[in-house]
């Protein structure tokens, strides 16, 4: 699986794709496989955007996305995609954005096992009372990635 490792001021951000589709992105806390530095033209230009929208020039990634994941678990990070640049959704309102206003702690677990963080941004995803809950990457990664997006960088 082609895949490239790109340092940040943020740390080292890992991408790998699948044919025509990135299927992972492992954040600077998380353990990622070695990069093979197979430089294709799709992982060049997540690269570029991930680089852009961390300097605050990017709001919206163009990219094509394919995670692996249950049903469920797609229908949530899909959800998550439609939260806009700079707002936030809490778990209870993903859930009923799915149609299962029960399923706090399933959509919860969901976001927790999104393999293309910032591009599927499960970091937009908050307790009910506005709390930062748990994520991937650490609740400091989050919160700077949060206020990157309420920041007026663009």
């Amino acid at each position: 699986m082609p895949s490239i490792c790109i340092q940040t001021d943020w740390g080292p951000f890992t991408l790998s794709a699948q044919q025509d589709a990135l299927t992972h992105l492992y954040l600077p806390q998380q353990p990622a496989p070695m990069a093979d530095h197979t430089a294709t033209p799709l992982l060049s230009e997540a690269a570029e955007q991930l680089l852009a929208y961390l300097s605050g020039r990017l709001r919206y990634f163009s990219l094509p996305l394919a995670p692996s994941g249950t049903a469920f678990e797609r229908r949530v990070w899909a959800a998550l995609c439609d939260i806009p640049f700079g707002e936030t959704r809490s778990y209870s309102e993903v859930a009923c954005q799915i149609g299962a206003p029960r399923a706090c702690r399933a959509v919860g677990r969901a976001g927790g096992k999104n393999p293309l963080p910032v591009f599927v941004p499960c970091h937009r995803m908050i307790g009910k009372n506005g709390t930062l809950t748990g994520y991937a990457g650490g609740l400091m990664l989050k919160q700077r990635l949060l206020a990157l997006e309420t920041e007026e960088h663009i």
